[in-house]
């Protein structure tokens, strides 16, 4: 049973809420492998840097993790108040989406299964201190 009532559950619910911007990509069509490639390289840069790689970065992830970041810093300008100058990436990971199953004809009236998978990709930007 909750303790309290429901307007005091929420307004803790609220407090413990994380205050950092972010941005969030789900059902993206690539697999977490490859795009765990493309936010390893700039986990922990600060944003200019990170866009800056992503601008280069030949792999197709990169072009959707440069809309999630600026995604991310204008929640931050816009909803937070924060610097673009003080943000860098503090987070950024990618989870595991459903994966879309296709079969493909092959020799002897065979069938083989392929998996078209997709993930979540979240970005966490922070303010340096």
């Amino acid at each position: 049973m909750a303790k309290g009532h429901r307007s005091q559950i929420k307004r803790e619910r609220n407090a413990q809420k994380d205050t950092r911007p972010s941005a969030k990509l789900s059902y993206a069509r690539v697999s977490v492998q490859k795009a765990c490639f493309v936010l390893d390289a700039i986990r922990g840069k600060d944003v200019e840097t990170a866009l800056a790689v992503l601008e280069y970065n030949p792999r197709y992830a990169s072009g959707l993790v440069k809309k999630l970041i600026e995604s991310a810093i204008a929640n931050g300008e816009n909803n937070l108040g924060m610097n673009r100058e003080n943000l860098y990436v503090a987070e950024c990971y990618a989870n595991k989406g459903p994966t879309m199953k296709r079969m493909h004809p092959r020799a002897q009236g065979r069938a083989y299964r392929i998996e078209k998978r997709t993930s979540h990709i979240t970005v966490v930007l922070d303010e340096k201190k």
